[in-house]
Parts: C-alpha cells; sequence; structure tokens
C-alpha cells in the first residue's frame, strides 16, 4: 500500500465515517482533513468530482465515493471483513447498499417539511429496519466475524442516538436482534473513534437548524399545519 494516504473527510458525514472505521479494524495509518461542505475550496472540488465526501487521496489519484474507498482498503490492506466466500462476499455487498438506502431514509426523516413527510420516512425505515432484523446474526452482522456491513451501520444508529432525545418515533421498537446488534456496535472502539468528542453536539445542533419538522420537534414548537387540499 502507498505510504501517503489522506482521507478527506466532514465532521458529520456518515460515509467518511465507515472508511474510518475500516481502516481503524485494519490498523492501518492515514491522514485525516476535513473540509467545510457549506464553503467548499477549489482544491477540494478538483479531487472530488460530486463534491462530496470522503475521497482518498493515495499519492496524487483521488478515489471518490464510499463502497469504491472501502473496496480498495479491501484489496491493499489485511486484514480482510469481507468474507473469502463469493457469494457471502456479493451478499455483504448488497446489504451495504441497503445500509446506505437507510442512511438515505433518515436525511429524509430529518429534513422532513411536515409531519405527513415525516411520517413517511418514519413507515419506511421501519420496514428497512424490520429486513434487517430478520438477516441478523449474533453477535455481528453475520455471526462472530465483525465485517464492513457492521462498518457501514456504525454510523446509522448514531442518528438514532439523536432521534432518541426526541422522542420513540416507533422505528427500532420490539427489534430484538437489532438493538442488540445497535449496542454491540456501540461498544467497538473503531466505531466509537470513527468521531470526534464534539460530534453529538455538533449533530444537534445539525438537527436542530434544518429548519425540518424534526427542527420544530427538537425546539419544542408545535407541528407544521398541513396545506388544505382545494
Amino acid at each position: 500500500m502507498p505510504d501517503h494516504l489522506t482521507l478527506i473527510s466532514h465532521a458529520l458525514c456518515p460515509y467518511v465515517q465507515r472508511a474510518v472505521i475500516s481502516w481503524t479494524e485494519k490498523d492501518a495509518p492515514f491522514v485525516r482533513r476535513d473540509v467545510d461542505l457549506g464553503k467548499k475550496p477549489d482544491w477540494f472540488l478538483k479531487v472530488s468530482p460530486l463534491g462530496k465526501t470522503p475521497v482518498l487521496l493515495v499519492g496524487e489519484t483521488a478515489i471518490f465515493e464510499s463502497a469504491v474507498i472501502l473496496e480498495y482498503l479491501e484489496d491493499t490492506q489485511a486484514p480482510a471483513l469481507h468474507p473469502a466466500e463469493p457469494l457471502a462476499r456479493a451478499e455483504h455487498r448488497g446489504w451495504i447498499e441497503f445500509g446506505s438506502a437507510i442512511l438515505n431514509d433518515i436525511a429524509g426523516l430529518y429534513s422532513a417539511p411536515d409531519q405527513a413527510a415525516f411520517n413517511t420516512k418514519v413507515a419506511a425505515l421501519r420496514t428497512k429496519f424490520g429486513r434487517v432484523e430478520e438477516r441478523l446474526k449474533a453477535p455481528w452482522f453475520d455471526g462472530d466475524a465483525f465485517s464492513l456491513v457492521d462498518a457501514v451501520f456504525g454510523p446509522v444508529f448514531r442518528y438514532f442516538d439523536a432521534f432518541d432525545r426526541v422522542g420513540d418515533f416507533g422505528i427500532l421498537t420490539d427489534l430484538p436482534n437489532v438493538a442488540a446488534w445497535r449496542a454491540a456496535l456501540a461498544a467497538r472502539p473503531s466505531v466509537q473513534d470513527a468521531v470526534a468528542p464534539e460530534y453529538p453536539s455538533l449533530l444537534w445542533e445539525f438537527l436542530r437548524d434544518r429548519g425540518s419538522h424534526l427542527s420544530r420537534l427538537i425546539a419544542g414548537q408545535p407541528p407544521q399545519e398541513q396545506p388544505v387540499a382545494a
């Protein structure tokens, strides 16, 4: 593996976190450099065609998209976090994409402008986590070995640490396998160390200032009235 590896990061990005978790599990050296996505510098836009984090700089070569970065680390750094058997490895890749779909729904939840849109995302997330509940094997996603799927879901549950401060939306209710997995991930050193100590307060401020239905719940404001159909 090349010596000079720089991960272009953002303090709140869950896709950055999954790369950091993988790196930590592999005990691989790297440099982490945060950027302000609200004021993207020119040098960042030159290496990130999509204007998103994470980006991995391998020397002067930029690798973007978190799934690609994870695969690069698998190709270049032991120990492997993917299963060795091709079919199992392909299945895990599918669940990594499922984890990304859950993150998209979470973004829809915290950005929902009103209660109706919020409830739609609650239902979508409840359905997806029901599928996860059926597939889980203890203590990790696929049994005894920590995998990239586990690395992907560690950042997912951080949002629920914040949501739980607002209320119980029923997304993870009566899902004992998910609850046990969430607790195991929260206790994993690589997951804990993927964010800075100020992460919880930064996330709370981010959610509070979205101008969304969730933001109003955080502020203790009444829900936004629904428009009356003509």
